[in-house]
């Protein structure tokens, strides 16, 4: 249980650093903490104390075993965070390029 409240503390970590901060790349850090405290609650979800691989072999009883779908979802997600994380490093290097700050807000008051 202490495992979990700690992912969600990640979470919350990450949750904190994206509606607090006003520079883009703190912005862009904390979504990936988020992304990886979802990663990790998706494994531990999976887990289970004292069992084997997903792989039976024959002539070898069945006990328990862990679940490999979480472990799927996880590479799946792993993917997709790095492809958001490079569209918005590449959205946050054309705003510095147009306005010469990382700073959100200097960002909105020069739009117009």
């Amino acid at each position: 249980m202490t495992v979990y409240l700690l992912c969600f503390a990640l979470f919350l970590v990450g949750l904190y650093g994206v509606l607090t901060k006003r520079d883009l790349v703190k912005i862009i850090l904390s979504l990936s903490i988020m992304g990886y405290a979802a990663n990790l609650f998706l494994i531990l979800f999976g887990y289970k104390d004292g069992a084997a691989y997903a792989i039976l072999s024959e002539g070898a009883p069945a006990g328990p075993m862990v679940d490999p779908l979480p472990q799927a979802l996880v590479l799946t997600s792993i993917v997709i965070e790095l492809g958001i994380t490079a569209l918005l490093a590449a959205i946050v290097i054309r705003l510095f390029q147009k306005y010469s700050t990382f700073d959100i807000t200097k960002i909105r008051r020069l739009s117009g």
